[in-house]
């Protein structure tokens, strides 16, 4: 029988990774909370708990040699100390990283087929196209809706009221029988 052996559990990966889940467990008391309010709690709970973590990393990682993993983890969190940190004084941003990592998710799902974009011109062209459809994802339209839309009107739509077309100012015009109906 071929059993799996696992590696043992490093106790100072084991220390870290509790102390981070103590941060993540402060994240979900927050959750659905004003930004003014989430700064305020991190600022009173967070804040001693992130000085602590830099000061006991940079301690632990004194004691380690430079081409053990365990060190290699703490060199690259604590040379991306200040981006790690910067919850800490915004309410507005998150401390985990899922959002953005499903939005660059695209990205690497298209990165072979521009390849193919036919020149610098088209590739960004694409980009700015990409870039517009991220945004009105992000502003909870459905892209192909809005596209389809803009499309539709921005032939006749006056020049200096473009904005008005951008994914965040958008208002689909109503529906002939929607109109009807009324």
């Amino acid at each position: 029988m071929d059993e799996k052996t696992t590696a043992p559990i490093s106790p100072l990966a084991l220390e870290a990774v509790q102390r981070i889940d103590a941060l993540f467990e402060i994240e979900r008391t927050i959750n659905g909370q004003t930004a003014e309010q989430r700064r305020a709690v991190r600022q009173e709970l967070s804040a001693p708990l992130v000085a602590d973590l830099e000061g006991w990393l940079r301690g632990q990682r004194a004691n380690l040699s430079r081409g053990n993993d365990l060190a290699k983890a703490m060199d690259y969190m604590l040379k991306r100390w200040h981006a790690f940190t910067r919850f800490l004084d915004d309410g507005r941003v998150c401390l985990p990283n899922n959002a953005a990592e499903r939005a660059l998710r695209g990205f690497a799902l298209g990165r072979k087929s521009w390849l193919f974009a036919g020149s610098d011109r088209g590739g960004q062209r694409a980009a700015a196209i990409y870039s517009l459809i991220v945004t009105a994802k992000m502003n909870d339209i459905d892209p192909q809706a809005w596209l389809a839309d803009v499309l539709a009107r921005i032939a006749a739509h006056p020049a200096n009221r473009i904005d008005e077309l951008l994914p965040w100012n958008w208002r689909p015009l109503p529906r002939v029988a929607d109109s009807q109906a009324a």
